[in-house]
């Protein structure tokens, strides 16, 4: 309790001094005359500056700092949290004042605010690292079982809590040679009071599995009656594996069969908002100018309809009209996926292929929420039939909704399937994508698949 109220703590902490440092920064822009807006717009845009940067830095995790290195925290970060503060800025200022700030003036704003939140990082990063290496809070730990859950503990103990923790040694009545090095352990559950006593040990943690309910009320009492700290960290290794999560749902510990980073309404509400945000801009900026040209060329060259409209299964495998560009000679086979060289494909469609262009028309999708900008492809409804039988991991794809653009395609996973290896790659780097989400993630695929874009990619058409 005593570490998540020191985090909580230092989360207030810093959302606070983040919010002062901007204040100054804006005191400063006021008194050096460097903005010409009056005082009122002045104090009214350093509040907006300052509310929406703290909002945004709870999503992106900026002050989630004492968990990461400092290259960490001042890079990706504080990246993510300068990227987004500048589309929170523009969609909800643009309307009122910051139109009337010049574009210069605002870019020295960000200068300046980025120079004093990887300033005030830096100092943290080394009151920290003091606090660490002064032995202000260091702890002497033993740990009483060597199992899995026991030897995890002792690897952090070791190597990530080092400058924290000092590791005693573990007890274990029948200790386990095959996770633990027989050397590190001090004795048997009978010989831990003494040595907790002798040793001045600080924190006894409880690694066997629950069932020993009569040693966990006899190590409580040696606890409280000693001023030792009592942890319970329960050996779950025949259950739970490294793709689980756990949640706290009061003071209930639940378990996961895999990570779900996107089962968390904050993920699931920032990758939605990123969606709206990107899908609203390219439909605003860039449908304009390209897709009256990319209609008049297909009309040119084919007879048909300019959108192709098929039925696709989405999240939880509920179907959705997916959009596409026309590339192919009306047919009546539109559940036999494209091969090199398909005759049903018209010579603008081969461009729009190559280039993916013919994926445009997704993004009215993403507004409507059927997909999103980055996640697993929307296969043909024949495919999910097929392969949902005979690959384990094939509908768990459908957790999530379905992206214009994904993790599969971008490591060279697309196109024509000619094998079911094919597929099984597919559907690995999809629930790879699932369980280790984050939106630096969606930000690298999207900026991946440009790059294929403009290079050429062999299996596009």
């Amino acid at each position: 309790m005593d570490e998540k109220y020191n985090f909580q703590l230092t989360k207030i902490i810093l959302c606070a001094a983040d919010f002062a440092l901007i204040s100054v920064i804006f005191v400063i822009i006021q008194k050096s005359d460097f903005i010409q807006l009056s005082k009122e717009n002045l104090y009214f845009l350093s509040l907006i500056f300052g509310f929406s940067w703290v909002a945004t830095g709870l999503f992106t995790g900026i002050y989630d700092i004492g968990k990461y290195s400092l290259i960490r925290t001042l890079s990706i970060n504080l990246f993510s949290t300068l990227l987004f503060h500048v589309i929170l800025i523009y969609l909800t200022l643009y309307s009122m004042i910051a139109h009337s700030i010049p574009l210069k003036s605002l870019l020295t704003v960000y200068l300046f605010i980025s120079l004093a939140m990887m300033g005030s990082r830096i100092v943290y990063k080394l009151v920290w690292k003091y606090f660490e290496f002064s032995g202000f809070d260091l702890r002497r730990v033993v740990i009483v079982g060597t199992t899995r859950s026991g030897k995890a503990l002792h690897d952090f103990f070791t190597l990530q809590g080092g400058s924290r923790y000092i590791f005693k040694g573990f007890f274990d009545n029948y200790p386990n040679p095959d996770i633990v090095n027989r050397k590190l352990v001090r004795g048997t559950v009978d010989d831990l009071n003494a040595y907790c006593i002798r040793e001045n040990i600080d924190e006894i943690y409880f690694a066997l599995p629950l069932i020993h309910k009569d040693l966990i009320k006899r190590l409580g009492k040696f606890a409280d009656d000693n001023c030792i700290y009592l942890r319970i960290a329960p050996d779950f290794s025949e259950v739970v594996h490294n793709s689980h999560n756990v949640f706290l749902y009061d003071s209930i510990p639940v378990l996961t069969t895999r990570k779900e980073p996107l089962g968390l309404f904050v993920n699931a509400a920032l990758k939605r908002a990123f969606d709206i945000v990107f899908s609203l801009s390219v439909i605003i900026f860039i449908f304009p100018i390209i897709v009256p040209i990319i209609a008049l060329a297909i009309v040119w060259d084919s007879e048909g309809p300019v959108v192709f409209k098929q039925l696709r299964p989405g999240k939880k495998n509920k179907l959705f009209e997916c959009y596409k560009f026309r590339t192919m000679h009306i047919n009546g086979s539109t559940e036999k996926m494209a091969v090199k060289g398909d005759p049903r494909i018209t010579r603008v469609g081969a461009f729009l292929r190559k280039t993916s262009l013919d994926e445009l028309p997704q993004f009215a999708n993403v507004l409507l929420g059927d997909m999103s900008v980055v996640g697993p492809r929307p296969n043909l409804l024949s495919q999910l039939e097929e392969y949902s039988k005979s690959l384990q991991k094939y509908k768990v794809r459908h957790f999530i909704s379905p992206g214009i653009t994904g993790y599969a395609q971008v490591n060279g996973f697309r196109g024509e399937i000619k094998e079911k290896e094919s597929m099984e790659k597919r559907v690995e780097y999809d629930v790879a994508y699932m369980e280790n989400w984050s939106l630096l993630l969606d930000l690298k695929i999207i900026f991946q698949t440009v790059r294929k874009i403009i290079k050429g990619d062999k299996h596009a058409y």
